[in-house]
């Protein structure tokens, strides 16, 4: 299990150096080829939404069927175990609810500026005419 939550770590920490990169101001050449290349990387990358969204039900369902440790029969190790399972649980949510924004938000960036790009084109051929 540690090896999924590495490897999701590991994308949302690409996806945060991408959307860096993408909203850093650059010279339009190069703000062309960064965006082309970032989006022939989104097809493939899409699977991160679906890889998170599983995760996140598997959090969901370990929640649900979680036992309980809130009396007084339960010793304080037993106690310190379920209020480490509450904290991995809550950071391993985070993580999954960041890597479908992030992926999110750099498909937007992407977007937008491909938008931008055949706006400048039909402004420049209508300028011409």
């Amino acid at each position: 299990m540690a090896l999924q939550w590495l490897i999701l770590s590991y994308v949302v920490a690409a996806e945060v150096a991408i959307a860096i990169i993408l909203t850093l101001p650059y010279p339009m050449l190069l703000k062309k080829r960064i965006v082309s290349l970032v989006s022939l990387i989104l097809n493939p990358a899409a699977s991160i939404v679906a890889f998170a969204g599983f995760q996140l039900l598997d959090i969901y369902w370990k929640n649900e069927h979680r036992l309980l440790c809130s009396s007084e029969v339960c010793t304080t190790t037993e106690r310190d175990r379920y209020e480490k399972s509450i904290y991995k649980a809550q950071r391993n949510g985070v993580l999954c609810a960041a890597g479908i924004l992030l992926y999110w938000c750099i498909f937007r960036i992407c977007k937008y500026h491909k938008d931008l790009e055949r706006l400048e084109e039909l402004e420049k051929r209508y300028k011409d005419e």
